[in-house]
């Protein structure tokens, strides 16, 4: 893995007010938060009787273009291990921390062999998300 493939950013935003901004950012292009019910890790981690530490605001935002997706993945089930996209928020120094993975034609192809159109199709979907996230900062 390369450090290129994380994508960090920072806002003065909290975690819950870029959520929402991201939620709004989103949905302009066809995407989704698919767990906005439960991207808040310390409620869920609550509601399995697990304990966090005070001010934990560690966010999990799933996103998934649905349309996209059912498409990609009726074409070819292989591809779902790398489907899930994850942008993680968390406070540090005052500030909301944005982190992004995301991975290269060349890992996509890797990950899942003899399939040309879908590397270059996710590696363009990661980098609508980096800017997705550059627009709800």
């Amino acid at each position: 893995m390369q450090k290129d493939q994380v994508y960090a950013a920072e806002t003065l935003k909290s975690t819950r007010e870029f959520a929402k901004s991201l939620g709004e950012v989103v949905r302009k292009y066809g995407f989704v938060i698919h767990n906005e019910s439960n991207m808040d890790m310390a409620h869920s981690f609550g509601q399995h009787g697990a304990e966090v530490a005070e001010g934990f605001d560690l966010h999990m935002i799933q996103i998934c273009k649905p349309e996209k997706a059912s498409k990609s993945l009726s074409a070819n089930p292989e591809r779902a291990i790398l489907m899930p996209k994850f942008i993680m928020t968390f406070s540090k120094d005052g500030k909301t921390q944005i982190r992004f993975l995301s991975f290269s034609e060349a890992d996509i192809r890797a990950v899942v062999e003899n399939d040309d159109a879908f590397p270059a199709s996710l590696a363009e979907t990661f980098t609508k998300i980096r800017s997705m996230i550059d627009e709800a900062v």
